[in-house]
C-alpha cells in the first residue's frame, strides 16, 4: 500500500502545481478546482483505507479513490482540449493518472479474491 499512498501523495502536488498555474497565470477557476477537489481527493481517500475499520470499508474507500482517479482524468482531458492544459503536462499527469487507477483497480481486486467476493 505504501506504493500507492506515495505515488497518489505526489500526484496531489502535481495537481496543486497545476490549479495554481490555471488559476494565477491562465485565470481558469471552475474547472481547475474541479481538478484540484478530485486530484487531492485520491490520496486522502488512500489514507483513510489504511484506518478502514473492516476489509469492506477498505475497498469501498479504495473505490471511491478509483472514481475520484477516473474524474482526475476527465478534468484533465477537458482542460487539455480546451487549451487550457499544455500538452506535456497533460500526457505527463494522464500517465501518472492512469498508473494510480491501475494500481487501485489491482488493490481492489486483490482484497476481493482474498475475500472470496469475486
Amino acid at each position: 500500500m505504501s506504493i500507492l499512498k506515495e505515488k497518489s501523495f505526489q500526484f496531489a502536488l502535481e495537481i496543486i502545481n497545476v490549479y495554481k498555474q490555471l488559476s494565477g497565470d491562465k485565470k481558469e477557476f471552475v474547472l481547475s478546482k474541479q481538478l484540484l477537489r478530485s486530484g487531492t481527493a485520491i490520496g486522502a481517500l488512500v489514507r483513510e483505507a489504511n484506518n478502514a475499520e473492516s476489509k469492506m470499508d477498505f475497498i469501498h474507500k479504495l473505490a471511491i479513490a478509483q472514481k475520484e482517479c477516473d474524474e482526475t482524468l476527465y478534468w484533465l482531458e477537458l482542460l487539455f482540449q480546451s487549451d487550457y492544459l499544455e500538452k506535456d503536462t497533460f500526457e505527463l499527469l494522464t500517465k501518472y493518472g492512469s498508473e494510480i487507477l491501475l494500481i487501485l483497480k489491482s488493490s481492489i481486486l486483490t482484497v476481493k479474491k482474498k475475500l472470496g467476493k469475486l
